[in-house]
């Protein structure tokens, strides 16, 4: 029988997940509000390729992703989860406030798109890891009992982000003229970005470190580094596994979804944004839900569920999708595929610390997961938007099927992690390893 959560575990759950909703919210606003701001950063006359250097500059924030997981991982294991969690969110607001004071191409040249630049370089520092050292965070603050419940704000506060950022371009494009968006109205966001970071990070200041990494004593030199997740290299394959499928699911009906009801299924914009909007407040709904499903029957079944569900449902719904002719029948299959993905996202935090020590957890989590999200959750758009240029848009579907098909195999073979004491996870424990040595150790 489950305990009512105390304001401590509230305030932890809060502190820990609050960044994501600022990073994503920023990651968000700068892809939705490109069109408005590619000309002020690049030489007028050709709109397609001012949009193309704002996209190529946008991607740089993918490839710094797993630099971000390298060094905040690093950061994270060595200093504690609190030094990390307070440095990402310092980076993010940097990031923010550049964008937000950037000059323009008429006033700096191409010092303007430098500037931009550099902003993104921080952001994809940031946003690679942000999310390793929230999940560590949250995982091991948490009651055990609660983990699952706890780790699911996780994505609560990174859906959130995109619903606050989302919502603030509806508010924008209603109360302002398309020239005054175009001129300045387009920094609004960003300064909006760069005072709630300032908010988070004057929250993380004062949290407490967790007492699973306060108490370890497992004190190497080789603490958070290359060399020590190398002799986790299986558990490291394992969450780049893991990943592959659900993330490839949550971006193609998350940031695609409102691209392809608009492009494919021929939805107005207003109806397809309309879709994502509210299919992402439900789908933010679910998370904690599902958690708590996952303390108390486990995490491999919730998986499966995902798994199977994708691999199978996949292709039947984004058929589908494409021949809507309306509103509730968006939203219906948009909700049945964000149901499915629920399975993933709910627990996929707690699932990836659970699976290493605590003198590696936070790097553990963050490289893997950033390698794997910069080749699969980063390029789903693109991959989609391949087989559709080449006259074969239901070869995207197949792929986001196989993709979770590889996932299940994973899935299907690994432990259960969900009474795993995190204080004594040893290599191999959770990935389908013998006993003894790489497993968990017995308590004294």
């Amino acid at each position: 029988m489950y305990r009512p959560m105390g304001r401590q575990h509230w305030k932890k759950i809060w502190v820990g997940s609050a960044g994501n909703m600022v990073e994503w919210f920023d990651w968000f606003v700068y892809a939705s509000f490109a069109t408005y701001f590619a000309g002020a950063f690049f030489p007028s006359g050709n709109p397609t390729a001012q949009l193309m250097n704002t996209a190529g500059i946008f991607a740089v924030g993918f490839f710094m992703r797993p630099v971000g997981g390298w060094l905040l991982g690093r950061v994270g294991d060595r200093k504690g989860r609190k030094a990390a969690l307070t440095l990402t969110v310092t980076l993010m607001s940097a990031s923010a406030v550049l964008i937000a004071v950037a000059p323009t191409y008429g006033v700096a040249g191409y010092g303007g798109a430098l500037v931009l630049l550099v902003a993104r370089l921080l952001q994809g520092l940031s946003v690679g890891g942000e999310y390793a050292a929230s999940a560590t965070y949250l995982t091991e603050a948490s009651d055990p009992a609660r983990r699952g419940f706890a780790s699911s704000f996780q994505y609560v506060s990174m859906t959130a982000g995109q619903i606050v950022g989302l919502g603030l371009q509806i508010i924008l494009q209603r109360t302002m003229s398309d020239d005054a968006l175009h001129s300045y109205g387009w920094r609004i966001p960003f300064i909006v970005g760069a005072l709630g970071a300032a908010v988070v990070f004057y929250l993380r200041r004062s949290m407490l470190e967790t007492e699973v990494y306060a108490e370890d004593t497992s004190h190497s030199a080789e603490r958070g580094t290359l060399r020590a997740l190398w002799q986790h290299k299986r558990e490291a394959f394992l969450v780049i596994a893991l990943t592959m499928g659900g993330t490839v699911a949550y971006y193609t009906y998350t940031t695609y979804l409102t691209k392809y009801l608009s492009n494919s299924a021929g939805l107005s914009k207003q109806t397809a944004t309309l879709v994502s909007f509210t299919a992402l407040i439900v789908f933010a709904c679910l998370q904690p839900l599902a958690g708590a499903l996952s303390d108390r029957i486990g995490r491999r079944p919730l998986l499966i569920t995902f798994a199977v569900g994708s691999t199978f449902l996949t292709v039947p719904i984004m058929t589908l999708l494409q021949h809507v002719d309306g509103y509730w029948p968006a939203l219906g299959l948009a909700l049945l595929a964000l149901v499915v993905v629920t399975g993933y996202t709910s627990i996929n935090a707690c699932v990836k610390a659970e699976l290493f020590p605590t003198g590696i957890r936070a790097l553990g989590v963050a490289l893997p997961y950033a390698i794997a999200n910069a080749l699969f959750g980063g390029t789903a758009e693109y991959v989609a938007l391949w087989f559709k240029k080449g006259g074969m848009e239901s070869g995207f579907y197949w792929y986001v099927a196989a993709c979770a098909a590889v996932s299940l195999v994973v899935y299907v073979s690994m432990r259960e992690t969900k009474d795993l004491d995190l204080a004594r996870v040893k290599a191999g424990e959770g990935t389908g390893a013998g006993d003894g040595e790489s497993s968990l150790t017995t308590a004294s």
